[in-house]
């Protein structure tokens, strides 16, 4: 049977005619070479979204709901119609399709819907006329039609839930970087590309920062069992890295398998302490319940006792954008239950977050880490744990430093600066600061 392939490509590699015309390209040899059906998800070209932002916080500080997504999503509308007018005019039978014409279904809610079902017939139809299908990324339609989309990074989410529902035989994602690497190598020059990864390692890197793929497109990646890799556009002689299952990692050789496979840094966080709540039972499920109505999204969460022994504080991070959000539901639920009631907002502070699934039962690890960041001199505000993973919040000033110094402990054996000022000083020429 001819094979399925799913590609998808980001905005940096479709951002400008030029490079349009060089994706087609890639498309279209694809096609060839692997005698393959070819649906590919593209993202808005370059900074397009970005630019539809600012359009709308020209008209309105606070930008929500039916109508700011249906401005968002005609970045990639536009991207769509330009690669299958460029396929087209290359000779090869393309179609682009907008959401509602991919059958790209999601809940009722704007900004950050999530799909729930893709009706894959026109699809099939277009590929069984040996069309090339382009697909709008980042977008679907609820129940009444509109228009909605699926946050920040949601074409993986799209090229990936498209792959599950078409059994495709492997999805692509087209990037402008040449895989995962384990630590962000314009923080850290040094940093190894992994030519595999974890499913459950690559969410979490994507959940606590590392910006290569979206977390959701690799949970639905795991849950479907999606072949997934990590390409770059502007290499394509490097197979980039493979996402894969646990049981397929667990059978590589265990020389050279390292404890930690990636570090991560999130500078776009917010840590929020609620001061003086009783200490009774049901009031921190009173403060998350409402977050959660407003659909905010919780990671690390501390639960002290407070100065008197009938009161405790609540620590929690939120992602920046959501922190005036958080805020104000905390400061109502924390009224309502008396005690202080004091909130406090700390934006000065960056996650920094070690992954590993060879950490499970390795004792030693935590130790490492915060010994790195005490040689550094950078202190720790606040810590969580997984089996997997440990994070801790640092000053956001500190966030590169402190990268730096753990990505050396980890992965000793590569060359380094002799003294972690040297170091220091090192990322900061290559960055240009």
């Amino acid at each position: 049977m001819t094979p399925l392939i799913v590609l998808k490509f980001g905005g940096t590699s479709v951002g400008t005619p030029e490079k349009i015309q060089r994706v087609a390209r890639i498309i279209a040899n694809l096609q060839a070479q692997e005698n393959a059906r070819i649906v590919t998800v593209v993202s808005a070209m370059g900074h397009s979204t970005d630019h539809l932002v600012d359009l709308a916080k020209a008209i309105t500080p606070q930008p929500e709901g039916r109508e700011y997504d249906a401005l968002l999503a005609t970045g990639e509308m536009v991207s769509t119609a330009l690669m299958a007018m460029c396929l087209n005019h290359m000779g090869y039978a393309a179609v682009g399709l907008n959401a509602w014409q991919a059958g790209m279904h999601t809940e009722a809610v704007f900004n950050k819907a999530r799909l729930t079902t893709i009706d894959v017939a026109n699809i099939h139809r277009h590929l069984d006329e040996q069309k090339i299908v382009i697909i709008t990324g980042f977008q679907g339609i609820d129940t009444d039609g509109n228009l909605t989309t699926l946050g920040r990074g949601g074409s993986d989410t799209t090229a990936v839930a498209l792959a599950a529902a078409l059994k495709a035989d492997r999805c692509d994602i087209f990037t402008d970087v040449r895989g995962v690497f384990s630590t962000d190598p314009r923080i850290v020059p040094e940093a190894i590309k992994l030519e595999q990864i974890a499913y459950i390692e690559m969410m979490e890197l994507a959940r606590l920062g590392a910006q290569v793929l979206h977390p959701r497109a690799v949970e639905t990646a795991r849950q479907w069992h999606v072949p997934l890799s990590v390409r770059s556009t502007f290499d394509l002689e490097d197979s980039g890295t493979m996402i894969v299952s646990e049981e397929v990692l667990s059978q590589l050789p265990l020389e050279g398998t390292r404890p930690v496979s990636g570090i991560a840094s999130d500078t776009s966080q917010a840590r929020i302490a609620v001061i003086g709540v009783p200490d009774q039972p049901g009031v921190v499920s009173k403060i998350f319940g409402a977050l959660a109505e407003k659909r905010v999204s919780v990671d690390m969460i501390i639960q002290a006792v407070g100065p008197s022994t009938q009161t405790n504080d609540v620590v929690f991070t939120v992602a920046l954008d959501d922190a005036p959000a958080a805020q104000a539901v905390v400061q109502a639920v924390a009224k309502e239950l008396g005690g202080s009631g004091e909130v406090l907002v700390d934006t000065d502070i960056a996650k920094i977050s070690v992954v590993g699934v060879g950490m499970i039962d390795r004792p030693g690890i935590a130790a490492d880490m915060f010994k790195a960041l005490a040689q550094a001199g950078i202190n720790i505000k606040m810590i969580a744990t997984s089996e997997i993973k440990i994070s801790c919040l640092v000053a956001k000033a500190e966030a590169k430093s402190a990268v730096a110094a753990i990505h050396r402990i980890f992965f000793e054996d590569l060359p380094a600066p002799q003294t972690l000022q040297d170091d220091r000083v090192l990322v900061d020429q290559k960055l240009g600061y």
